[in-house]
């Protein structure tokens, strides 16, 4: 089942899409789940044929977006649609499809979506129903994604196999009204039963408490701020979260917690910019640095909450121009460090050598293990 407006607010810096569909059009943005689906369903059809023998997968789908078309797109034959969306697609029709599955006797749920599309899954299916998710949301806290579209197939296949055993996952959601106005405020609906591959699933964001937090980001905020006003020709990037915002309260200057800011010269050249902004930006500036922090415990460099962060924007900014910050107690709860771009080509190259070089600390920094 595919939510096909999943994402689309994140590319114009919407951070959701929740009530916002028609404001994302109007910005520019276009639907991004189908394609998501789309790349899941081609890795999962290569996998299934390079298997000798295994149970042959029928699918339980919704009709058009919604499922049936990206099945048959990538050559799928054992399709059977058992749910007939409206014309414009809603939270509605996810709750109604996943009661179809459930009479059809479906085994589990594959969604594309985020954790809005999860939480509307999770409230129809209950402990019923396994589910699992490709990830295709603009904010993905929830623990029932795939790191990204190529590994949700690689964990259906280890389901099929018998290798992924279900277990407990965490349904968690955001106030998006709130998100917009810079306030994480995150709830925990419930828990699912999904394949677990602790490889391939993402963990539930968490929020890293330690006493000497406040002092590593102060000296983060240092050594990321001296260097701005050290180089005062050069555009500096921020992105989203509170040890990023620490180096612009450093210098003294206003930053959206949760979206990308530009400065330059000690002023900030643009607040909360959309992915078409941000290029107008390089557009007018030679020098690029791209200051971003994963999220805690998933790892998450790139995918999560800064999709206006796209594969066009960082290729123009370039490998060596991203700066990594984290604090010393969020790199220990966060075992490996994650890059879901939409590109995988991209993504392979940001994690080319293992290893993502992080600033900790004034003049300190750690490589930290790194994998798309």
């Amino acid at each position: 089942m595919i939510n096909p407006i999943a994402g689309m607010g994140g590319r114009v810096g919407l951070k959701g899409s929740d009530a916002v569909v028609e404001l994302a059009i109007e910005r520019g943005a276009v639907p991004s789940a189908g394609r998501r689906a789309g790349e899941m369903l081609a890795h999962l059809s290569r996998l299934l044929e390079a298997r000798a023998t295994g149970p042959e997968i029928v699918w339980l789908t919704c009709a058009g977006e919604m499922g049936d078309a990206a099945l048959r797109a990538a050559g799928f034959e054992r399709v059977e649609v058992v749910y007939e969306p409206g014309s414009s697609p809603a939270a509605e029709d996810t709750r109604l499809a996943v009661a179809a599955f459930l009479e059809a006797e479906a085994e589990l749920v594959v969604f594309c979506g985020g954790d809005g599309t999860a939480r509307d899954v999770w409230s129809s299916a209950g402990d019923r129903l396994a589910m699992l998710g490709i990830p295709a949301g603009v904010k993905m806290y929830s623990a029932v994604f795939g790191l990204s579209p190529a590994r949700t197939a690689e964990i259906l296949i280890g389901y099929l196999d018998g290798r992924c055993s279900l277990e407990d996952a965490e349904i968690l959601d955001v106030d998006e009204v709130a998100f917009r106005e810079g306030r994480l405020e995150a709830s925990l609906f419930g828990k699912a039963r999904t394949p677990h591959e602790p490889q391939l699933v993402q963990a539930a964001k968490q929020v890293i408490p330690d006493r000497d937090e406040g002092h590593a980001k102060a000296q983060i905020a240092e050594h990321v701020g001296g260097d701005m006003e050290a180089h005062p020709e050069t555009l500096y990037l921020l992105g989203p979260g509170s040890t990023v915002e620490s180096i612009a309260n450093r210098n003294g200057l206003p930053k959206t917690l949760l979206g990308v800011d530009a400065v330059c010269a000690g002023q900030v050249v643009g607040r909360d910019l959309s992915e078409a902004e941000i290029l107008s930006c390089l557009d007018a500036h030679g020098d690029v640095r791209l200051v971003v922090s994963p999220i805690g415990a998933q790892g998450f460099v790139l995918g999560r909450g800064n999709q206006q962060l796209s594969p066009a924007v960082l290729r123009r900014i370039g490998r060596d121009r991203l700066v990594v910050v984290a604090t010393p107690a969020k790199l220990h709860r966060t075992p490996r460090l994650h890059f879901d771009t939409g590109d995988a080509d991209l993504d392979t190259e940001l994690v080319a050598e293992g290893f993502v070089p992080v600033v900790t600390g004034y003049h300190t920094r750690r490589m930290a293990p790194a994998g798309a």
